[in-house]
């Protein structure tokens, strides 16, 4: 459906991450992967979309001259926002397990920013999820880790994966936003590109 309305376009996902990827195989698209590395360093006065934003734009920043005319590039950033803070990646075990702690028995946010870079110009999306967890107990917190290390995650935790199944009790917005992409709205942004 989408595929044959962006047949003159060459889509570009700058993602290493594997969910991001499967969401563009599960829309159907057609699509390569170029990834560079970012420094992903963000100025300490920015706060919640802001820091996606920003994250976003720098990703689709290295890249800045090298697009043909039919590409759009997209990235995109997640961050878990919590008591007025950026949780990102955990640095180790500990710092998951801290972030966990943090997490138990109250709700956050996560955002996402996706920027679609043409050689033209940029456009940002972003989306909002409130997440509600059960309180968690140490011992919880330490098999999760364990068994799934989610080191790779913004936040020390995937929603697919047996904590969303044990310790989310209310999701507000996207669930695929949760992943790391707000799906229907850029599937929503890719149909109505002219």
């Amino acid at each position: 459906m989408l595929k044959e309305k962006l047949a003159s376009y060459n889509l570009i996902l700058a993602s290493g991450s594997p969910r991001r990827q499967q969401f563009f195989k599960d829309l159907d698209l057609d699509f390569e992967i170029r990834v560079k590395e970012v420094d992903e360093i963000y100025p300490d006065n920015l706060k919640a979309e802001e820091i996606t934003h920003f994250l976003a734009e720098l990703k689709a920043a290295a890249f800045e001259g090298q697009l043909a005319s039919n590409d759009i590039l997209i990235t995109s950033d997640t961050i878990v926002w919590h008591q007025n803070k950026a949780l990102g990646k955990p640095k180790d075990k500990a710092d998951a397990f801290t972030i966990l702690k943090s997490l138990s028995n109250s709700t956050h946010q996560v955002i996402t920013s996706v920027c679609f870079k043409t050689a033209q110009k940029s456009t940002l999306i972003s989306d909002v999820t409130k997440v509600t967890f059960s309180e968690l107990s140490d011992e919880a917190i330490a098999y999760y880790l364990e068994k799934y290390q989610p080191f790779d995650k913004a936040g020390s935790y995937g929603i697919q994966e047996w904590i969303g199944f044990v310790a989310v009790t209310k999701i507000e917005g996207s669930y695929t936003n949760v992943m790391g992409l707000p799906t229907a709205k850029v599937f929503d942004f890719l149909s109505n590109l002219e």
